[in-house]
């Protein structure tokens, strides 16, 4: 599904991951969580989508080490081409999933309201057990062990986010 297909489509809940270059993290938890959302038969009502806050990345896939790291794990994100985070997006998504509390601070002074503000959220937040880390770490400046360790915990967060929005979406609600 493109981008702008995703942001038009009439989805129920729409959701944006969202990291710093858009090619390590925010990658990771779209491909995870579209994986999620198909294997449900929710595509018609879950819209998936990722971003970074940065522009130096725009039109570049995903890093190698995210796309080996997926391939180990059964995911294929090699579709992903990166991009920057657009404010005027808010008003069409219902959640913006960011990887660090700079990722935070950044998308919440980009939102024009406190009900945009509200819209940002850790991801780690969504998992019970990972939540006081607070932070995924960016495994851009690491080795291949990093990557599958972030790779890691975005699925268990994302799983747990998804466990979480799943009975609102299967009974309509937003």
């Amino acid at each position: 599904m493109s981008f702008e297909r995703a942001l038009s489509q009439p989805a129920l809940f729409r959701i944006c991951f969202v990291c710093t270059g858009n090619i390590c993290r925010s990658p990771m938890a779209e491909t995870v969580f579209t994986d999620l959302v198909r294997r449900a038969g929710l595509e018609r009502s879950i819209a998936v989508m990722s971003a970074g806050t940065g522009d130096w990345h725009v039109g570049e896939p995903s890093d190698d080490r995210t796309l080996t790291a997926l391939a180990a794990q059964g995911y294929n994100g090699s579709g992903h081409r990166a991009r920057q985070f657009d404010p005027a997006w808010f008003a069409d998504l219902d959640l913006v999933v960011v990887f660090d509390r700079s990722q935070e601070r950044i998308l919440k002074a980009w939102a024009g309201n406190e009900q945009d503000r509200s819209k940002v959220q850790l991801l780690l937040s969504f998992d019970g057990e990972q939540a006081e880390l607070g932070d995924v770490p960016d495994p851009y400046y690491s080795d291949a062990a990093m990557f599958d360790r972030v790779l890691g915990m975005t699925v268990r967060a994302c799983t747990a986010l998804f466990r979480q929005i799943t009975p609102a979406i299967r009974q309509g609600v937003t």
